[in-house]
Order: C-alpha cells, then sequence, then structure tokens
C-alpha cells in the first residue's frame, strides 16, 4: 500500500442522495441490470414486477430494488447540505411546500383539487403541478427552493395586496367572537379594497379563501375556545391527526432501571440511557437509539435515522431472527420542549424531508401520553433483569444491583432489540390489536378494510439521511484547514483556502458535520461540486476520541496550567487517562463506565452502518506512543 492510501482516500467524494424508492403499483425500479415495473406488491418483502425489455413477470425483494437514476437539472438545489441555504431562500420553500403539502398524500392529483389549492393561494395551476412534480421526484423539501436560473415564480388569481386584505379581514373582522356573517365578510373586503385603491377579488375566491381557515382557527376565533380544546388536545388513547401509519412519531429518552457491566471484568457500569420512537396511530415501535450518554443532540439524530431507515441489516448485525417492517420519513415529529429536541439542526434537517416538528405544551403531559406509557412498558419488562434498579426503599433492602449486575452493553442492546419486536407482536388494549397487525392494516387494508396509505417510500441512501440529522458548523478555511476543536486538513480543502464571499468580500464560511462520538473525521460539503468528503484530522498519530473525552483532556490541560494547550498535549493526556482507567477500572464503576463508553463509540454501530467494527478490549499499552510524544512534539499539528 502506498503511502498517500490514506489521502487517496479522503478525496473519494460522496454525494448526498435522498432520494426515496415508491414502492407502489407501477412505479418503476431496478434490479440488478433490469428495469422493472412493480405489478403486484405481496408484502413488505417481497413485489411482483414486469421486465420492461422482455415483459416477464419476476418476484422482486424489496430490499434489493434500486431507484432509476433522476437527470439533473441545472439550477436546482437538491443534493445540497440544508445548512447552506438563506433564510429567505428557506422560507420560499417553506411557503411553497405549504402551498402542496395538502395535495401530496394522493397518488394521482386531479385537476379539481389542483383547481380549489390555486384559488385558496393565489397560485398558478400550472405551477402548483410543477412543485408538486419537483417534490415528489426528488423527496426534499431543497427542490423547492428558488432557482438561480430560469425560475419564473407562479402568476396569482389575485394580487399580493389583495390576499393581504382577504387576510387581514378574515382575522381582525371575520375570526371575531360576535360572528360576523360570510357576506358581511366580503362586503367587509370589498370596501377596504376600494379604500386602498385595489382591485377587489371575486366573490367566489373570498369564500374559497375563508373555507380554507383550518379548523382549530375557526373554532378559536369565533368564540368556541373549548370545543377547540375538546376537539384537537390529545386524551388517553387518541391523538389529533394521526390518522394513518407515520402520521405522527413521538419521540422521549428515559434512563432505564437496570445496571449493565463492562466488557473486560464484567463489573457494574451504571445505567443506560434510551430513545425511543414510536408511530402514535398504530403504536408500533420505529426506532430507538441506546447510549452510556445522558441525551443529546446526537440521541436525537440517531433515533430519527433509525426510525427512517429499514430494519433487515439492523437485525442482521445484532445476530436476531425476526421481522421489524418499519421505514419511511413521519409527517409530525413530536417531542417535548427539550433542547436537544428544540436545536436549529433539527428542525432543518426534518423540514428538509417534510418532517413537522411538534412540541408538547409545558405542563400538559397528556400529550406524550403515547411515548410515556410506551416507556413505563419498558420500565415493567426490566424487573426480571438481574441488576435491575429500585427506587423504593423497601424493595431495595437484601439485593445489591451492582453485584447482581451481569449484561454488557452489547448483550442488552441485544435484549432491547428482542423486547422491541415482543412488544410489536404483542396485543394492544388501546387499539385491541397487536401494533404490527395495525401497521399492516394501515397499509394493506383487508377485505372489509381499505388501506389508509400505501407502503411508505423506501430510502435508498442511509449514510445520507444520518450525515444530515449530524450537527453542523459553519467555518472558514484556512492554510492550516479547519479548525473545531481540533484541526483537520485534506486536499479536498485547498481550493477553498482563504475563499471570499463575491457579495461581502469577507473571508467565507462552508459548511462542515460531524458526529461528536468520533472526532478523528468530520464531513466537509464542497459547495461547488455539491458532494461530501471526509475530512481527517490533520494530526493522524491523534487518536479516535469523542467530543467529551477531548473536552476532558482540555480542561485537565487548561487546569495544570498551561499557557498553550495543543493538540500533542491533549493526544497525551487523552492517552493518559485511557491507561489510568485501564488500570483502575476493575475497582472503580465510574472508570469501567468511562472505559466502556470508549468501547461502545469506537465501535462506530450506526443505524446507517450497523455491523460494528472489531474493537480490542484492552486499551494498547502507551509505550508505543512513547517515543512519539516525548520526541519532536512540533510533528503534531504538521500538516504539509
Amino acid at each position: 500500500m502506498s503511502k498517500n492510501t490514506p489521502l487517496d482516500e479522503d478525496l473519494i467524494p460522496f454525494e448526498p442522495n435522498r432520494i426515496q424508492m415508491a414502492i407502489e403499483i407501477g412505479a418503476m425500479v431496478g434490479h440488478g441490470d433490469y428495469v422493472y415495473r412493480i405489478a403486484q406488491i405481496l408484502d413488505f418483502k417481497t413485489v411482483v414486477g414486469i421486465e420492461v425489455e422482455s415483459g416477464k413477470a419476476a418476484a422482486l425483494p424489496i430490499g434489493a430494488l434500486n431507484p432509476l437514476k433522476r437527470q439533473k437539472v441545472d439550477g436546482l438545489y437538491v443534493n445540497y447540505d440544508v445548512a447552506s441555504i438563506g433564510v429567505k431562500d428557506w422560507a420560499s420553500a417553506r411557503e411553497r411546500f405549504a402551498t402542496i403539502e395538502p395535495l401530496l398524500g394522493n397518488v394521482i392529483v386531479g385537476r379539481r383539487e389542483v383547481q380549489a389549492r390555486s384559488v385558496a393561494t393565489g397560485v398558478d395551476v400550472s405551477t402548483i403541478y410543477r412543485w408538486i412534480k419537483l417534490y415528489k421526484e426528488w423527496g426534499e423539501l431543497l427542490s423547492l427552493v428558488p432557482r438561480k436560473r430560469g425560475w419564473q415564480e407562479g402568476s396569482a388569481r389575485i394580487s399580493p395586496e389583495a390576499g393581504q386584505i382577504i387576510e387581514r379581514v378574515i382575522k381582525d373582522f371575520y375570526l371575531k367572537k360576535h360572528r360576523p356573517t360570510i357576506q358581511a365578510t366580503i362586503k367587509r373586503i370589498k370596501e377596504a379594497c376600494e379604500a386602498e385603491n385595489v382591485t377587489a377579488p371575486g366573490v367566489s375566491t373570498i369564500r374559497e379563501r375563508i373555507k380554507g381557515v383550518p379548523d382549530r382557527e375557526f373554532l378559536r376565533g369565533r368564540g368556541f375556545a373549548e370545543k377547540a380544546r375538546n376537539k384537537y388536545s390529545p386524551s388517553p388513547g387518541s391523538f389529533p391527526g394521526a390518522s394513518y401509519p407515520l402520521a405522527v412519531v413521538q419521540i422521549d429518552h428515559t434512563p432505564l432501571d437496570v445496571l449493565l457491566v463492562d466488557d473486560v471484568h464484567r463489573k457494574s457500569i451504571g445505567r443506560v440511557w434510551v430513545t425511543f420512537s414510536i408511530d402514535v396511530h398504530t403504536r408500533m415501535i420505529t426506532g430507538y437509539y441506546l447510549a452510556l450518554d445522558a441525551p443529546a443532540g446526537i440521541s436525537v439524530a440517531m433515533c430519527v435515522a433509525h426510525s427512517i431507515l429499514p430494519k433487515e441489516e439492523w437485525l442482521i448485525a445484532h445476530g436476531i431472527e425476526g421481522e421489524w417492517p418499519v421505514w419511511g420519513i413521519p409527517k409530525i415529529l413530536h417531542s417535548d420542549n427539550g433542547p436537544d429536541f428544540q436545536s436549529g439542526d433539527l428542525k432543518r434537517s426534518c423540514s428538509n424531508y417534510g418532517i413537522e416538528n411538534r412540541f408538547r405544551p409545558v405542563k400538559r403531559p397528556k400529550f406524550g401520553g403515547h411515548i410515556e406509557r410506551l416507556m413505563g412498558t419498558f420500565a415493567q419488562t426490566l424487573k426480571d433483569l438481574p441488576g435491575k434498579t429500585y427506587s423504593n426503599k423497601d424493595d431495595r433492602d437484601g439485593y445489591d444491583s451492582d453485584a447482581n449486575a451481569a449484561l454488557t452493553f452489547s448483550e442488552f442492546e441485544k435484549w432491547l432489540v428482542r423486547e422491541v419486536l415482543i412488544y410489536n407482536e404483542s396485543y394492544h388494549s388501546g387499539i385491541y390489536m397487536s401494533p404490527s397487525r395495525k401497521w399492516h392494516l394501515g397499509i394493506f387494508g383487508n377485505a372489509d378494510l381499505d388501506p389508509l396509505v400505501g407502503v411508505p417510500p423506501r430510502p435508498t441512501d442511509a449514510h445520507t439521511i444520518q450525515r444530515d440529522f449530524l450537527p453542523s458548523f459553519e467555518r472558514t478555511i484556512q492554510h492550516y484547514g479547519v479548525q473545531l476543536d481540533v484541526f483537520y486538513y485534506s486536499e479536498a480543502l485547498r481550493p477553498w483556502i482563504n475563499a471570499k464571499d463575491e457579495k461581502t468580500g469577507k473571508t467565507r464560511t462552508f459548511i462542515f458535520r460531524r458526529d461528536p462520538r468520533d472526532i478523528s473525521m468530520l464531513w466537509f460539503f464542497d459547495p461547488l461540486l455539491k458532494q461530501y468528503y471526509k475530512i481527517p484530522v490533520a494530526n493522524q498519530a491523534f487518536p479516535a476520541t469523542s467530543v467529551w473525552e477531548f473536552q476532558a483532556a482540555k480542561k485537565k490541560a487548561v487546569d495544570e496550567g498551561h499557557a498553550n494547550v495543543n493538540e500533542a498535549l491533549i493526544k497525551r493526556y487523552i492517552l493518559e487517562n485511557r491507561e489510568l482507567v485501564n488500570r483502575s477500572e476493575s475497582t472503580t464503576k465510574k472508570a469501567r463506565r468511562q472505559a466502556q463508553r470508549q468501547r461502545v463509540h469506537s465501535k462506530g454501530s450506526t443505524p446507517a452502518n450497523p455491523t460494528p467494527k472489531p474493537v480490542q478490549t484492552e486499551t494498547p499499552h502507551p509505550i508505543e506512543f512513547s517515543d512519539l510524544i516525548s520526541g519532536d512534539l512540533d510533528d503534531f499539528g504538521d500538516i504539509s
């Protein structure tokens, strides 16, 4: 292997691919070297396809199907990093999405529905059709960002000034407790238009706008606040809008009341946290994320990615035979108001996939009832596990949870996955059947019930979805590369060193994404090539580490009064801390937990890459690094 091999690998581009493959009758898909038209959907595993050239039918495994390549369109913002889009353009894309959103659930969009939507929004029929085609073809909100060239705005049926007057009168006059009539509202709009010298819209247009007022807004504005609350506030067993699979997915975290043991000494390391997501309509668990770290943005990102992605490889990676036929993008992601759910990165990433973020009202716990009950159910399943903890003192008497702890992290995760499959297949009193059966009926129906939705479009690039939900950062690129805690460099950055913004003349910033569990590399989005590149840490001797481990080592260096904290010093502290943990973990729970956290992170098992990497259970002796550290420290960080 040549000396430059690692650098060559860094220059391999990764183009974002957010295309979702339609699994529906009539859809064109690829399998091997052939193109098929789906003629029948047998179940979540198999479809019948007709090969377009020969006309022969074949049973095709859904997991082996590929989407057909799409033709690139100049000026279209698809496959960008969402963090690179300006606020104004992003707002325009969201407005366009709001225009077409009510029509996206239809397999065939009828002319009558589009015309009604045109009247309600003031957007031309042909423009609505064009936006629908773009969004369905590319499957991301970025496709609706105003194009750089050749993008003509749709002509409105009424002037913007008239539209503003209609909205103002509806809000300030019609939606009042004295409940004025529609006729009186029309008269008030025409009077306002005349006063402002604006051409008044037709009566039918005004009536359509009034009919378009959301039901909840209508009830509250017209003095039916209690009725609105009763109709739209969740109560046990119900949730507004969760009328079909993936309409609403709830997500939340909880610590699990069981102690685990480390891989080496099999002694207690404490509790773990789990993040669950559940489909409210079917009660189907759609994803999870297990961690030794307290909940943070990465917990949400990994759980959302796991929820969206197919689970076949995940089950194989954990050595479990079973079915978890859940994938697809939810309509609404519902959570509490924690900062990890409120982050701008999460909101923008969700928006790009058409996911609406909704948050439960403060001090209204029943709004999260389904996910709360799920976590309560799993709390009950822990009672028979070794190492179970108890909140009640009487229950704790005579039982040593630390001494009885027996399961490692990986063993517990395998147990957890099996419990998820058991839960999905077990009878649920709230829906009078199992979540799995409810999920199947919602998608396929039966002799007496029409399907509510079809098979969800299947994501085709797991790594793109996972990367989209990672934290993003804006940084300038200097001659040494880029700094984000540590220094990073690759030849992929060279064309952008000291690049200037053409509009402001200031040094230009670029988008980077990073998994905080492994800061040995980050992702750089090249705005010209529209591709991602892996950018490794400039100091190749720097160990793979998490941002938390790095920050602990840096704090130690600062606390010891070092004037100049450099990567070599931090690297030394990280390795010394690991050796300290390795020596003490047999007697100290905190040290064992820290060592186990490092082992879990180093495996690199993620929803996009479920097969873990082999990892050593013993920390290498630091002697192999001593010559490097005791020698010329200037070598570290030298990227030339």
